[in-house]
Parts: structure tokens; sequence; C-alpha cells
């Protein structure tokens, strides 16, 4: 089947939409970013992301706020709000209460926090001087297992204190260790009561990443790699069990790739882990169970056609989870030992991730996202057929005008057929050809689902209100059709993948909605590498393109990028120096002279996952050879994405500037580098400032 496909959003209130989304109701889109449901079932507990006001607030990244709300009634209360950043929200074993992390006040470091679920005021019972990262309570809620760093040697900051700064390139760093803690019952009083009650570290085979007490408090589960490298922590994560009393590991489990998350059966006989299905697989969407005691690992879920995004434990015997099919989410359940396997709600009508189940297994809570909203937090119980909206934290989004928005499947040149998402424009004519922006993923192992598109770096509705189509394709090598079809990319950069591409511009002027002379690319990391491609070896196709922290050239990246054995087993499946030819010919440098495609270049200044100089050669080599324009943008203090609210603002700016000036404007030399702020700028000084933290 090729064409469009059934959409489904949430019903919108009936009040007048009399206006187009603008570049301000982009910055103030307000999310739900995590849901943690209590023991009971009766309370959720939430993270709410709070986006800084451009030229009203202190630049920064967006505020994250907990709030807890009841499920039956959907009624909600603010628990921790203003400028803060919470983070790591758990229900205390009890449920009495929920712990967090967040650095507020005099502290030095993130610290923990407890605070009653009857409200009150928060207290720290745990700090560390390097701070306190993940953590797990013991079953009891007597102690706390967490990560952290050793403090810097004494000698050594003396040193640094003296000018000897030097550092030794990633053999510079410390272990991240497993901590063990009593919590102080009233604020920190334990640093300075009683020395027994400080937290003591574990000797454990590497560094930590993770950890998961047991729910019969004997044994922690604990992830480790052999160093705190970022491509350690992608491709050589093992889970250990460890033996509390002792701190002795018990057994490992060898999941063969990438490692996402891993949680210990109510049992306590069983653990279950999100990650790879085998050493090449890009994703760590297959769900893997195995012994405590160590054993071969099994695949719960063989060659399913999606990719598992959340579990949960229901009982000791089964899993349930949400899985992306497509560019929806289904919710199934099967058996710990692969059998009985059965849909509870079939992919094709939601958005889901984030499963949080309550102890007996009867309620849930996700977050959920539709092409009418934002991601907000739903619950579900036993028997129901769909979950339920309990937040709305974007009611403004009822007075503007939205585009339609569709599911849509085409055939590529070979035959295969590829999915995404289409944006339409907002006032759309029959018979009238539009502008076409396509907005490629990074990854490439990520997907894109039928649900809300719009944010800093993906236009969606910003661009479908200026007279734009939007398609998001989900090109052979992303996720959520299974592991096979996120490998179909590998060992091929640059090939069918991204003429899975120019295939769908094709597909969009065959039905008369795109103009194919006004199509334009964008996208960030490997989809600024496919934007880069786009705009030199497949010019021809492309009026304009945006490329962001994006790559240029396959050799130098690899040289300089933090993840090369990543880049190697999951992508290219081979090493620069056993292919010098391939990684030339695959990277867009090499093409430059094809290059007739308007080209605008924007990195983050401090990115260590591609490094900057990947858009400094781009733009150095097309400046010189003149004959084409590009213009390059760098964005201090940021790294492999946009963080603060004002930069954020900017590059949406910038990048709608550059296609409405190459794909409905004069075209020719580029437009005015200096951005006319006068549409973001309130006239006057905004007296609701935000306030300071709050606790309920």
């Amino acid at each position: 089947m090729t064409g469009i496909l059934p959409s489904l959003a949430l019903a919108r209130p009936a009040v007048a939409q009399d206006r187009a989304i603008s570049l301000l109701d982009v910055a103030r889109l307000q999310a739900v970013t995590g849901v943690e449901l209590s023991p009971d079932g009766k309370h959720v507990a939430y993270l709410r992301s709070v986006p800084r006001r451009p030229y009203v607030d202190e630049d920064g990244g967006a505020w994250t706020e907990l709030h807890v709300a009841d499920r039956s009634s959907g009624n909600s209360r603010p628990f921790i709000t203003g400028k803060v950043n919470v983070s790591g929200v758990r229900w205390t074993p009890d449920g009495s209460g929920l712990s967090f992390r967040l650095k507020r006040g005099d502290d030095k470091e993130t610290s923990l926090y407890v605070i009653p679920l009857s409200g009150g005021e928060a207290r720290k019972v745990l700090e560390h001087d390097t701070g306190v990262g993940a953590y797990s309570w013991s079953p009891d809620g007597q102690r706390v297992a967490f990560l952290a760093q050793e403090k810097e040697p004494k000698d050594i900051k003396e040193r640094k204190e003296k000018g000897f700064k030097a550092e030794v390139y990633e053999e510079d760093w410390r272990v991240t260790k497993v901590w063990l803690a009593t919590p102080g019952p009233t604020g920190d009083s334990w640093v300075e009561a009683d020395e027994s009650l400080k937290p003591k570290a574990l000797d454990l085979p590497g560094s930590a990443f993770a950890v998961e007490w047991s729910p019969t408090g004997a044994h922690l589960a604990v992830s480790l790699a052999p160093t705190p490298l970022i491509d350690d922590e992608y491709m050589k994560q093992k889970v250990h069990v460890v033996e509390v009393e002792t701190g002795k590991v018990l057994a490992k489990l060898e999941n063969p790739g990438k490692l996402a998350s891993f949680k210990w059966s109510p049992d306590g006989k069983h653990l279950a882990m999100m990650a790879g299905a085998d050493l090449n697989d890009p994703g760590d969407g297959s769900l893997l169970v195995g012994s405590v005691t160590g054993g071969a690992l099994k695949n719960v879920l063989p060659d399913y056609p999606g990719h598992v995004n959340s579990f949960a434990w229901q009982d000791a015997d089964t899993i349930m989870y949400l899985v992306d099919e497509g560019v929806w989410t289904a919710l199934g359940k099967v058996d710990a030992d692969g059998t009985n396997q059965r849909t509870i709600l079939a992919a094709g009508t939601h958005v889901m991730s984030g499963l949080s189940l309550s102890k007996d297994g009867q309620q849930g809570a996700m977050i959920s996202e539709s092409a009418a909203h934002p991601p907000e937090a739903f619950v579900m119980q036993h028997g129901d057929a769909a979950p339920t909206r309990i937040t709305t934290h974007n009611p403004w989004l009822s007075e503007v005008r939205l585009a339609k928005q569709e599911a849509v499947r085409y055939k590529a040149r070979d035959g295969l057929e590829i999915e995404g998402v289409l944006v339409r424009p907002l006032n759309e004519k029959s018979g009238t050809r539009y502008p076409l922006i396509l907005s490629v993923h990074g990854g490439p192992e990520a997907h894109e689902s039928n649900g809300w598109k719009t944010n800093y770096s993906r236009p969606g509705q910003y661009a479908a209100a200026r007279g734009f189509a939007v398609f998001y394709p989900n090109y052979r090598g992303s996720t959520g059709r299974g592991v096979a079809f996120s490998k179909l990319g590998q060992a091929d950069y640059a090939g069918k993948e991204f003429d899975d591409l120019v295939d769908a511009a094709d597909y969009f002027a065959s039905t008369g909605l795109a103009d194919r002379k006004k199509v334009g690319v964008t996208g960030g990391s490997y989809g600024g590498y496919a934007t880069a491609w786009c705009s030199t070896a497949l010019s021809e196709h492309f009026a304009a393109g945006v490329m962001f922290v994006g790559i240029s050239d396959l050799v130098s990246k690899f040289g300089t990028t933090d993840i090369p054995n990543e880049m190697t087993l999951v992508h290219a499946r081979k090493y620069p120096w056993e292919d010098w030819a391939f990684f030339r010919e695959r990277s867009p440098i090499t093409h430059l002279q094809k290059c007739r495609t308007p080209l605008l270049i924007m990195h983050g200044a401090e990115d260590t996952r591609v490094d900057p100089s990947q858009s400094l050669e781009m733009y150095r080599f097309l400046k010189t050879l003149g004959q084409s324009p590009v213009r390059l943008v760098w964005f201090p203090g940021e790294g492999h994405g946009n963080r603060k609210a004002a930069a954020r603002l900017e590059y949406l700016m910038r990048m709608m500037q550059w296609f409405e000036h190459y794909l409905t404007g004069p075209g020719g030399d580029p437009p005015a580098h200096e951005l006319d702020l006068s549409s973001v700028k309130p006239a006057e000084k905004d007296d609701d400032a935000k306030e300071e933290p709050k606790e309920g």
C-alpha cells in the first residue's frame, strides 16, 4: 500500500482557532518528560519541562519541575517548581513520598531530596562531594545505592591551582563508582553525626552507569563498562549482579550490544533489559531476559517488527512493554520465557513512551503525544481500551489552527516501502503546489512518530503556517521496523538510505503536493550528514539546505568523534584504513564541485560528538569554491544540539529565513546575516518573572 494512511488526533476543544502558531509559541511549548506511578497506583509523579522566555528570563536551558497528579481525577499539584532542574524522580519504597535529585540553595553539587506525598518541605537526605548520580532505594527504604565519582585527589587539585592544567586525552578520567549510604532522617545531619553512616564505595571492575537494588534486598544489578568514556558507555556496558554485603560480583549478564535499561523481576530471580539484539544492532530496542545467576539471555520478542521503548514487570512471570511500530506505538505483554506474546493496544492510534506500573501491575502511566499536542501524562488500567490523558500544559493550543498531519507510505526506487509523517500546508488549496522541506532525523538509529512534530530544529507546524509542506521520512536504517530494517544502511553510508530522500521528494511531486523545484532539506547529526550529501552529491534535487551539527568528511569525523567504535560497529562496519576510498567517496566534501544548493551550516561550538571542524571544512571549501551561497553560524556554549532558549529560538529563525529566501523568496545572495528580533522582543518589561523554587 502506498499513500496516505489514517491519522488520529485527540479531540480538540471547541474554541475559536483564529491564528497560526508563532515563533514565540514554539519557544514556550511545555512537555511532560517523565512519569512515575505510585506503588498503589493512585498518584502519578511527573516532570514538566518549562522553557525559559527569551528577553524575559536569564538565558539557559528549560526548567524541570516536579508535579503529582491524582490518577483517577487527573487533579494535579505542583511539588517543586520555579527555577529548578529536578531529575531522578522515584517513589520511596513505602509510597509515602518522592525522592529526587536537585542542586539548589547552598548545594555545591546535586543532592538527593525527599518530599512527603502529603506535601510540605523537601529535605535533603544525601549529598556527595562530586554529586549524587543515578540511584536506587533498598526495598525497606533504609539505604540508597547511588553513582558518583571520587573526589579529586588533593595533590591533583593543588597542582592545577598552580597552573599545571594539562589534560591527557582519554586517560585523565576517574571511574564512576557505586556507593552505599544510609540517608539521614533529618536533612544532612548524618554528615556530622555519625561517621559510620557516610557513603562507602564498592570496588567493582569498571565504571558504573546504572544501579538497581533487588526486591529481596540482597543484591544490586549494576551496569559497568571498562571506562567512563562515551564509546564504552555505548558499546561495552554489561550488567553485573553484586552481593550487597560483600560487594562481590556473583554473575555477569552478557548482553551482546548496546544497553538502554534493566529491571529486576518482582521475585528477584530474573533481569529484563532493553538492549541490542547483537553487537552490530544500531539500536537498543530488543527485550532480553536472563537469570540473575548468569548464563544466556533470551530475546523474548525475536524478529519483532518494531523497537521497544520502555517496559515494566507486571508480575514475576510477565513483562508489559511499549513498542514503536512504524509511526505509532503498541502496548503489549509477554511471558518472561518468551511465550504467550499478546497485544493490548495495537499500533495505529497512539504514540507512547515511559511506561510505569503500579506494584500490582493493574494500573499504568505513560507519556503520550499526538499531532495536536506535545507529550503529556496519560494513565491506563486493566481492561481499558485506551489510555486517558490527565495533564494539559499548553491549553493555548486550542486557540491555534494546526495544519493537517498524516502518516504516509511510498515506494523507494528499489521497491522498498518507506514510511514517514507529513505536515501539510496550513491553508492548502487544491491544485496548488507547495515548497517542501524534508526534515531528516539523526542516528540513523531513530525514527519519526506521528506525534508532535514541532520544535526549534524541526519546523513542522511553524513552517506549515508559512506555506510549506514538511515531511519527516523514516528512511532505511531507521528504528521502529525491527532490527533487520535498522541495519539496511550499514556499510553503505549515503547510499540507498539517502536515495530514499530523493524518492520522497519525487513522490510528493507526483501527488501534486510539492513543487519539485522548491524542495529543501534539513537535519541534525546524521540528518546533518544527509543534508550535506543532498546539497553536494545530490544537489540537482534540492533547492536549499540547512545543515546542523552535521558530517562533511567521514575520515576526519572518525578521527575527532567520541564514538569511533560505535561508528564502526553499527554503521560503517569497517575502519577507515580498511577502505580509504569508500570513506572518501561517501564524504560530502568529495562532491563539493557538484554543489549548486544554497547551504546554511549551523553548529554548536562545544560539540564533542561531531566536531565543529566538520562544519568548518564544509564551509571553507564551499566558500572558496564560490559557486553556490553558503553561510556558517556558530552557537557558543552549545554542543550536539542547542540547549539554551535564545540559541533555540535563533536556530529556528535562521532556518526559516534561509528556506523562505531560497524556496519562496528572491534567492541569489544570502539574506542579511543579522536577524530582526523585533517580533520576539517584548515591547516593555514583562513583570511575570519566573518565581523562585516552591514546594508543595
